[in-house]
Order: C-alpha cells, then sequence, then structure tokens
C-alpha cells in the first residue's frame, strides 16, 4: 500500500487523492516532526511564563480577553472541541473525511501551530487505522477556519463524538477500540491548534477540482462524437484558428477534438454538402470547453497553494521565537476560485444539454426521433434530456457565488467570512449533476453511431464507443435509462473511457 510523506510542502493534488480514494496511508517526514517539537517547546516554555497568547492561554473569539490560568488549561482544550461541534445535517462522506485528515495533518506538519508531536501521530493513525469521523456537512461560515466540522473531526481523537469502522457507525471511544487506539488528552493549545484551519473546504474544493479535470477531458469526448452524428466539421478545430486567440485551454479542447475525430469516415462523407458552417454547440466547443479548462488549472494553482499552507492563528516560528496573530484561516482564496469552478464546470453541463437537444430532436439532427425505432411506442431518449435540462437549470442556482455572502459572528469580532465551505458543496454539487449531462450525452451519442453501420468515426470516437458498448448495449426498444445512466457515469467515474481513447490518440489534455 502506497505511504504518502507529509512535511513542509510538496503535497500534490494526485497524492492527497490517493489517500482520500485509493486508502493510502501518511507519514510525517522527520523535519516536520523536529519542526512540530521545536515549536511546541517554545508554547510550553510561554504557558510556563504565563505569557498571554490568543488560544493558548485565553478564551477564543469575542472572548479573547479573558484569561485562561495554567490549572484550567486542560479543561479549555476540551472545551473548545466540544463548544465548536455544532454542525447539522448529513455527515460528509467518507472519501473527503479522509482528504480532510491529511491536510490537517498536513497543516500541523508545517510546524507553526505549537501541537505536540504526539498528537498529530495520533491523528495519523487514526487515518491509517482507517477511523473516519462522522462530520456534519453545514455549520462552517469559511472564516477562523472550518470550526464546527473540524471540531466533530478532533473529538474522536478524545474518545468523544462519532466516527465510522468499516462502514458501521459508531461512538469515537469504540471507533478507537476498533483499531486498538486509546484516547488522548489535549494539553495548552491544541485544541484551537486541531480547528483552526480551510483544511474542509479545501478537502471538498481538492476533490471536486479533480473531478472536474478527468470530466473536462470526458466532454471533449462527448462533444467529438455528438459532431460526428450529427454531420459536423472538422475545420473548427484547425491550429490557425487558435493560434491567433491563444487561450491555452481554447487550443488544447480544439487538439484533442481534432485527435479524437481523426480518420473519420463519418466527417469525410459529407465534406461537399451544403451546410456553411456548424451550431455553436459543435463549432464553439473549444471556446467552451477551453475557457473552462483554463478555469480548472487556476483553481488547481489555488487549491494545491491551499493544501501546502499554514492557516493557524496565532502562527509560531520557532526560528525567531515569536508567534503572529493573522487572518491565515480565512477561506476566501479558496472560496472565490471554487465559486469559479462552480460557473466553470456548469457550462459543461450547458453546452452537452443542447447538444443532447440536437441528437434527439430529428428536426435539428436528421435521425429518428428520440434514437429509437418505433417511436410513439417507444420514446428512447425523450426523457434523458428532460432529466439533462432539469440538471443544467439546477446548476444554475447552484451557482449562485457563496463568496459574495457574509455575515459577522463572534459578537461582531469576526464580521466577514467567506462562505467558503458552502462554495465547495456547491461546487461539489454542480460536478456531480454535470457528470450526469455528460453521461446522457454519451448515451445519445453512441446509440446515434450504431446507425452508422458502413462507416468509421474517428480513431478516438471509436475506442470510446467501444468501451460504452461493452457495457451498456444499444436500446433497441424502451427500458428504464436511470440505470443506464448511472452506469455511464460510473464508466465516467472510474476514466476507462478516456484511458482508451488516450491509448489510441495520446494524452487528452
Amino acid at each position: 500500500m502506497k505511504t504518502i510523506a507529509l512535511g513542509f510542502e510538496g503535497l500534490t493534488l494526485e497524492d492527497l487523492i490517493c489517500v482520500a480514494r485509493d486508502d493510502a496511508r501518511v507519514k510525517l517526514t522527520e523535519n516536520a516532526a523536529q519542526r512540530i517539537l521545536k515549536t511546541r517547546r517554545l508554547v510550553e516554555s510561554w504557558v510556563e511564563e504565563e505569557k498571554t497568547i490568543y488560544g493558548i492561554t485565553t478564551g477564543f473569539g469575542a472572548l479573547s480577553d479573558v484569561a485562561i490560568s495554567q490549572k484550567d488549561t486542560r479543561r479549555l482544550q476540551e472545551n473548545v472541541l466540544m463548544s465548536h461541534a455544532a454542525g447539522v445535517g448529513d455527515p460528509i462522506d467518507e472519501q473527503t473525511v479522509r482528504a480532510v485528515m491529511a491536510l490537517r495533518i498536513k497543516d500541523l506538519a508545517r510546524g507553526h501551530s505549537g501541537i505536540r508531536l504526539e498528537t498529530v501521530e495520533h491523528l495519523a493513525a487514526l487515518l491509517n487505522g482507517g477511523v473516519c469521523p462522522v462530520i456534519p456537512q453545514q455549520g462552517s461560515v469559511g472564516a477562523s477556519g472550518d470550526l464546527a466540522p473540524l471540531a466533530h473531526l478532533a473529538l474522536v481523537l478524545l474518545g468523544r463524538g462519532e466516527a465510522f469502522y468499516k462502514g458501521r457507525r459508531m461512538s469515537g471511544a469504540r471507533a478507537l477500540q476498533k483499531c486498538n487506539l486509546s484516547a488522548i488528552r489535549l494539553e495548552s493549545g491544541e485544541g484551537l491548534a486541531l480547528v483552526n484551519g480551510t483544511q474542509v473546504m479545501t478537502a471538498i474544493g481538492a476533490l471536486a477540482v479533480y473531478d472536474a479535470l478527468q470530466l473536462s477531458k470526458m466532454t471533449d469526448v462527448a462533444a467529438a462524437m455528438s459532431l460526428e452524428v450529427l454531420m459536423g466539421s472538422r475545420t473548427e478545430f484547425d491550429k490557425k484558428i487558435h493560434q491567433i486567440r491563444p487561450h491555452p485551454g481554447q487550443a488544447a479542447c480544439a487538439d484533442n477534438m481534432e485527435r479524437i475525430t481523426r480518420n473519420s469516415e463519418i466527417i469525410t462523407s459529407h465534406k461537399d454538402c451544403s451546410r456553411v458552417q456548424d451550431a455553436y454547440t459543435l463549432r464553439c466547443s473549444p471556446q467552451v470547453h477551453g475557457a473552462t479548462g483554463d478555469a480548472i488549472s487556476y483553481c488547481r494553482r489555488v487549491i494545491e497553494t491551499e493544501m501546502n499552507s499554514s492557516t493557524n492563528n496565532p502562527l509560531i516560528f520557532a526560528d525567531s521565537g515569536d508567534f503572529l496573530l493573522g487572518g491565515n484561516f480565512h477561506g476566501q482564496p479558496v472560496a472565490l476560485a471554487l465559486d469559479f469552478l462552480t460557473m466553470a464546470t456548469a457550462e459543461l453541463a450547458n453546452i452537452s444539454e443542447r447538444r443532447i437537444e440536437r441528437l434527439v430532436n430529428p428536426n435539428l439532427s436528421g435521425l429518428p426521433a428520440f434514437l429509437v425505432g418505433d417511436g410513439g411506442l417507444n420514446s428512447g431518449f425523450m426523457i434523458a434530456q428532460y432529466t439533462a435540462a432539469a440538471l443544467v437549470s439546477e446548476n444554475k442556482v447552484l451557482c449562485h457565488p457563496a463568496s459574495v455572502d457574509s455575515i459577522p459572528t463572534s459578537a461582531n469580532k469576526e464580521d466577514h467570512v467567506s462562505m467558503g465551505t458552502i462554495a465547495a458543496r456547491q461546487c461539489r454539487d454542480v460536478i456531480r449533476n454535470t457528470e450526469n449531462v455528460i453521461a446522457i450525452e454519451l448515451l445519445c451519442a453512441a446509440q446515434a453511431l450504431d446507425l452508422f453501420t458502413n462507416l468509421k468515426p474517428g480513431e478516438g470516437t471509436l475506442e470510446a464507443y467501444r468501451m460504452i458498448r461493452e457495457t451498456i448495449p444499444h436500446l433497441g426498444k424502451d427500458r428504464i435509462l436511470s440505470t443506464d445512466i448511472a452506469a455511464m457515469k460510473e464508466l465516467i467515474r472510474s476514466a476507462k473511457i478516456t484511458a482508451a481513447v488516450e491509448e489510441k490518440v495520446g494524452a487528452l489534455m
């Protein structure tokens, strides 16, 4: 089993996916351990001196002017976790929680929080042992970090709260017993160190960015398939068009679709037809898909920067022997990026749904109505297009940017917040909706390709078609379509279609 080393920097999106989805283990680097120890010694000396330090020898938020005695410091750590564990709603899925845990360890490994080494190692043991704390989805405003959800996470270290272990929900104490771990008792400053950070919004956002990257490739494949069966042209992929408007995503998409449709007998068969130019959903696919690709690239940079950042407060600098109070826990960079990604991904669904309409509408496609024989007796893909339309409209509601909202908290001490975790959840939901829309387009395009029995499609299109037909048969008569849509979505998520296409035409960008 793969092990991901967590230190000062260097964690990639792919590393995080390995932990979240492939059950990779984590470990601290030796340098990280030394940094944690050095910073902790500094904190302990300050506590001994009864130095005033926010969250270590004082209360939190609007209670920061309340001094905490040395004898009460342990009680304070447990209190902050219990009082802050005020989340509501369904639990965050286990893959995302694993990502949250890895990112929390990664932040602490940078050595600016003042937490003890044994506490960080205990959190790593929890992750490696397969314990998944129950974290409610709602309750974070995305400033002062993801306080409520991270408190639910940290409670399990103390044998409190709840956790999933091997698919079963149980008390935190029982989960620790299952993997032979004991509850720990937090020392000064550790409660705040565990809850102060942007790891929940960043984890949800990281998985969303990764899924958007994969989905953008599949959208190019789906569009290429639709273009072929709708008798579109390859002219719009000519490099000269994109060289004089040099957005990198646009050029990459055009190159992808040119290679996917290369050597298409279907396209060659109508090169002398009377159509002057294609509809925008075909002709402008590089411009639309490419703009989304550029947005994904930007969001990846923001997310990977956040994954390798220190987001506590206070921040302790062991080398200079001091601490600074700041606002690195504020989720604005992540919130803005994920709102952007939400809108960018929704556009993939928007343009795909319009291609689906062209595929099922005989007046636009020249193909059988709703792509099925015995129309009237069979409805074919009629309602699949309704579903795509419903998802696109739902996406439009979810695209309202969470980051433009703010509401004061903590007696107006925290008077501007990012709503970054809401932005992340909306982004995740839009990507899931868009996956279903692209799945419907692929089903329709494959169904239409079945009609071209004497002409071969492009090299990449043919590989995609073969992969689809290995799992989902031709629709000869009506059947329950939700099963086919779910199977296609799983194919998209497995990346099997992308892999088959890339093996034939080269890596898609």
